[in-house]
Parts: C-alpha cells; structure tokens; sequence
C-alpha cells in the first residue's frame, strides 16, 4: 500500500472519528440541558445556578454554558443574575402540543385493546348540549353478538352511563336546570326519571369512579363508562363499554379505567378530576 494511500486511509479514520465525537458530545450536552430544565420545572421560583449545579451534578462553570444557550432560545428564562426559571418557549411549544393532540386519535389503540380484551363494543363519546353524542367505536364482526352504537348518534344524559358521567361533575344547580328543561323523559321501565332518584345514581357515580347505564336507554343493553380527562382535570370525554344485559361483567371495570387513564395521561393529565 502506497504512502499516499495510507494518508488517505488515516484522514478517513480521524473524519470518522472525529464525527463519532462530535455526536457523542451534542448529546451529553442535550441530556445535561434536558436535566438542567427537569430541576426548574420541579420549583414555582426561580433556582440559583449553584443550586441548579448541585442538584444536577454539573460544575458551575458547565451549567452557566449550558444556560445561556437555553436563554438565548427562550427555553429557560434569565430573571434575575445568577436566578432562572423555565422560558416561555416551552410554553408555546406546549400549547402546539396540545392544538394537535385529538381526544379521538388519541384514543383508537386503546379502545381497540379494549374491545381486544372484551370482545365488546367500546365508545367513545363528548357531551353536547344536554346529550351525549358518540364520536368514536371499537367493534368487530367476529365478535359474535355485541352492542353497535352509530357514530353521530346521540341519547339524553340522565339515560346513558357517559351521561352519567358529565351530570356528575355539573353542581346541583345545573342538575335541576338539566331535569327541568329535560323532564328526565325515560324510555324504558328502567330509565331515571325522578331527580332525586338520578341525584343519589350522581353521587354513586362520584364515589366509583364510573358510570352505569342497566337498561335505562335500551332494555336488553348494559353499559358502563370511566371519564377521559384533559391536561387541567377537566372531563373531555367518556369511554364506555356496551353489552348485551347478560353479558357485561364488573370485573371489566378495572380494565375500562386504565383504558381511559391511558387515553387522559397522553392528552397530559397527571392529577385528580376537577369539576
């Protein structure tokens, strides 16, 4: 092998090399930044850079670098010499976030796993107005005999288990207003029609953690629904599991509700239900 040859070999190897480092380098910086942020988003107060150092095990001199490019990109927030707390950047970039996220795409794989689970239908359902309105289903026809609710369709609160759900987050006030301007209609020998009656099933559904519907819309069909609820703990939506009377079982109860955290927790909510 020629000399000029071996020369050429070498460069390739330290461009190579050098290439990996660089790599090897961008990401340390980019993991010690992500840990710089995690503090501050961990404390309402702007953080000191020496407690900001100490806490990530960064040498001062490191975490001041690492800042100011965070500064300069508006992802970290200079407030005073010496104090940071996160930049509105992040702020933004969650609100883009969020205008994207889709209750309905979100939930798909879930409810599929679900019906997987079950061999049901699963329903996904928004309140309008003074019903419930399906927006979303999980079904199949291999199933054998199950429970198709139309998409589009719609039933009245007081009657349906997601109904349940949205009346039980309403005050009394509003309960009244909703079987007044309703007259709790019933359609079934089951159907809720006295307020009180449905003001105890509220509290009922409160306390669980779920909503039931045992044949108040359509005898024959047993429904039950866990709440999905946004990044602010708000209800967004219902998802709820439809089944012949004689078939539906608690003990799907349980896997109803982590299906519906599931679906919450993608759409950013980490606390507890707000009303």
């Amino acid at each position: 092998m020629t000399s000029a040859r071996i020369d050429t070999l070498n460069r390739s190897e330290r461009v190579a090399s050098d290439s990996v480092n660089s790599s090897q380098v961008a990401i340390q910086v980019l993991e010690r930044a992500m840990k710089l942020m995690d503090v501050l988003a961990m404390h309402s107060q702007p953080v000191a850079l020496k407690d900001l150092a100490a806490a990530t095990g960064l040498h001062t001199s490191t975490t001041h670098r690492i800042l100011n490019d965070l500064v300069v990109g508006r992802y970290v927030d200079r407030v005073d010499s010496g104090m940071y707390q996160l930049g509105m950047r992040l702020l933004e970039l969650g609100s883009l976030v969020k205008r994207r996220l889709n209750v309905r795409e979100v939930a798909l794989e879930p409810m599929r796993e679900l019906h997987r689970l079950t061999g049901q239908t699963v329903n996904l359902s928004l309140q309008q107005g003074d019903e419930i309105v399906y927006i979303e289903r999980a079904w199949s026809e291999s199933s054998g005999m199950q429970v198709v609710r139309a998409i589009g369709g719609h039933a009245p609160l007081h009657l349906t288990s997601t109904g349940k759900l949205f009346l039980s987050v309403a005050d009394q006030r509003q309960v009244r207003a909703y079987a007044m301007r309703t007259g709790l209609a019933g359609t079934t020998r089951n159907s809720i029609t006295e307020i009180d009656r449905l003001e105890r099933e509220l509290a009922l559904v409160k306390r669980h953690g779920y909503a039931r519907d045992n044949e108040e819309l359509e005898l024959g069909v047993r429904c039950i629904a866990a709440g999905i609820y946004d990044d602010t703990g708000k209800l967004l939506a219902g998802l709820s599991l439809s089944a012949p009377a004689d078939r539906l079982r608690d003990e799907w109860i349980p896997l109803l509700q982590r299906a519906a955290l599931k679906i919450s927790e993608a759409l950013g909510y980490e606390g507890s239900p707000s009303a």
